[in-house]
């Protein structure tokens, strides 16, 4: 019993230890209310790659021709809410960076933005239909959230201009136990990947390229080298108290013996 208590002790002590400094996020003095920190802004538009799913949906005075370019009636566009249903509802750019459109054939929007495929397949459209309405959304945009977090997993991002501060709100925060100043972003670019270590306790971090998710992103939270050492050393007294019980069980079972 007395082992259990100091069991208990140990743990209140090592998951009440952490200061302010340690949690805070974007640490700096300077900022204040009254006279607010103007900051330049990084924003880059996403240039759309192989394998990104579109929602590309025409509408006209003419609906049995512009529903020819709907794979799901105007009507019920942007309705669904499960995202595995967007393979089924979009457009996929293929391997050579092509959205293949009926009477339209194939149009090369590789390398970019959604504003300018927009643009793009509407001067197509607008050889075949008169006054149609093009509009184009990416909706395979989602982000992977892992580590110490309240809610790991992968999530559906429906604004192009998220922040890596938005992504780690949708996955509940970080954990007491995670590391502000280890956070990995591994993020797919047109000629491999990039792993990127954030600081989120550097007040710079809004002025970083990295500050604005993109899509396939994956957040890595890294565990505090004390969450780490806690969790070691709860394991092993959990292990010494059940070696003292099994013991105690042991030498009473001889006894009565």
């Amino acid at each position: 019993m007395r082992r259990l208590v100091y069991l208990l002790l140990l743990i209140v002590s090592t998951t009440s230890c952490l200061s302010k400094k340690e949690l805070v996020y974007m640490q700096n003095k300077n900022l204040k209310e009254t006279a607010p920190t103007a900051i330049p802004n990084t924003y880059k538009a996403y240039q759309l790659q192989p394998n990104d799913v579109l929602s590309i949906k025409v509408q006209s005075l003419e609906p049995e021709i512009s529903n020819i370019y709907n794979i799901i009636p105007p009507s019920s566009a942007f309705g669904f809410a499960d995202p595995g249903t967007m393979f089924l509802s979009g457009y996929t750019v293929d391997d050579e960076g092509n959205v293949n459109l009926p009477n339209v054939g194939k149009v090369k929007i590789a390398g970019l933005t959604v504003t300018q495929s927009q643009e793009l397949i509407q001067r197509n459209i607008d050889r075949f239909i008169n006054n149609a309405t093009v509009v184009v959304k990416l909706i395979s945009f989602k982000v992977s959230v892992l580590g110490e977090v309240q809610r790991p997993g992968q999530y559906f991002i429906y604004n192009e201009r998220s922040t890596l501060l938005e992504a780690l709100g949708m996955a509940g925060d970080l954990t007491r136990g995670a590391s502000r100043e280890n956070v990995k972003l591994i993020r797919q670019t047109p000629t491999g990947s990039e792993v990127v270590l954030i600081d989120l306790k550097d007040p710079n971090l809004v002025q970083s390229k990295y500050y604005f998710v993109m899509p396939n992103d994956v957040l890595y939270v890294e565990p505090t080298n004390e969450l780490v050492k806690r969790d070691n050393l709860i394991s092993l007294n959990v292990a010494t108290v059940a070696l003292s019980v099994i013991s105690t069980a042991v030498l009473l079972l001889n006894y009565f013996k």
